[in-house]
């Protein structure tokens, strides 16, 4: 991974908002933590290459506008109550309907199986459909329509019986 693009990486760090972000591939490991009361630095761990030898530096960044975080889902949390709670795997919008003219996905009282679309997160003028990894019936929506929500922010309680 070429300086520029770790700079733009930070920089884009920066306007979204986002309190950690990780990225790691073949060559690099890059982990980017910020936080609103102190400045936003990035800490790389810098990986030794047989072919070239390379550190890369931190860098300061200043925090700017919420920008989404992308990640694999995260697996539903069991819950003392046997409800599972379904949770957000990205930084976005969450919208309960496909369109503003269309019904809502699920609604409280609606069996749901695996696959099951339960809402989209809008992520960068991207539109995320979120499936449900269990069957059950959706016992209560956490999050209202059109609301900002967080990574692993809960959205749904299911009872899987």
């Amino acid at each position: 991974m070429k300086l520029k693009e770790i700079q733009n990486l930070i920089k884009f760090v920066a306007r979204s908002g986002a309190s950690e972000v990780k990225l790691e591939m073949e060559d690099v490991k890059i982990t980017i933590k910020t936080s609103v009361d102190s400045p936003q630095v990035v800490v790389p761990e810098p990986i030794v290459l047989p072919s070239q030898q390379q550190v890369v530096q931190p860098l300061p960044v200043s925090p700017s506008s919420a920008q989404p975080e992308i990640s694999k889902p995260t697996p539903p949390i069991e819950q003392d109550n046997n409800y599972v709670t379904i949770k957000s795997p990205i930084i976005g919008t969450f919208y309960r309907k496909p369109s503003p003219d269309k019904p809502s996905f699920v609604e409280v009282g609606d069996t749901i199986s695996e696959g099951t679309v339960l809402c989209v997160i809008e992520a960068m003028k991207l539109f995320n459909d979120i499936e449900s990894e269990i069957s059950g019936k959706i016992v209560k929506i956490l999050v209202d329509d059109t609301s900002p929500v967080e990574f692993d922010q809960p959205l749904f309680l299911v009872d899987p019986s």
